[in-house]
């Protein structure tokens, strides 16, 4: 019989970041491209926390959330320049599927694809790009650059752009030019590292 875990894990520390490591990985989505209120894991619940209606028009272009098990702490930002630390959260992902997913808190494997560098007041806050597993239009991709250009750069200008409002001071949040996987893997493979030297291993 398959082990199981008789009460619900936590999203960040009860799930591991997935066996196909690096290539393949679990991610757990908090917000959908429909939904027009950023919710946030509850860091000691692991329930969805309702974090802030957007507050401008722009919806995430993709499926969002993070990797289990992970951690951006010193390793993450000693791979982006100009980072002073890493955010403390696990690692962000973008999730493509060509079929619309309309809910979150589920559970999905992503592959690797690349990945979007993104430095928020002096942290690295990477953002992972994946396809979702067995998709049927874009489930061969291997690379960043087979995917259509344009759906690269609707995840910068919204990473870009979703905190700014009109009237107000530019914000300090700079994405840089997007990577590919073997970049994305190292990304991947610091920010176990530091989930492990900060909490030990996840479940």
């Amino acid at each position: 019989m398959k082990a199981f875990s008789r009460y619900r894990p936590h999203p960040w520390h009860g799930l591991t970041p997935g066996d196909g490591v690096p290539s393949l990985v679990n991610a757990y989505i908090e917000i959908t491209p429909f939904d027009l209120v950023k919710y946030e894991i509850d860091k000691e619940s692991g329930y969805l926390r309702v974090d802030r209606p957007h507050r401008t028009s722009s919806l995430p272009p993709s499926l969002y959330g993070f990797v289990p098990g992970t951690y951006a702490g010193e390793r993450v930002a000693a791979l982006m320049a100009g980072a002073d630390r890493g955010d403390g959260d696990p690692i962000d992902i973008c999730v493509l599927s060509e079929r619309p997913i309309a809910r979150s808190e589920v559970v999905l494997s992503a592959r690797l694809v690349g990945g979007l560098p993104m430095l928020d007041h002096g942290e690295a806050d990477d953002k992972l790009i994946g396809i979702l597993e067995r998709d049927n239009v874009w489930g061969d991709v291997r690379e960043l650059d087979e995917l259509p250009r344009t759906m690269i750069d609707r995840l910068r200008h919204y990473f870009s752009t979703y905190k700014l409002l009109p009237g107000e001071p530019a914000q300090r949040v700079q994405v840089g030019a997007p990577y590919g996987t073997e970049h994305a893997f190292a990304v991947l493979d610091a920010s176990i590292r530091d989930y492990r030297s900060t909490f030990g291993s996840s479940a």
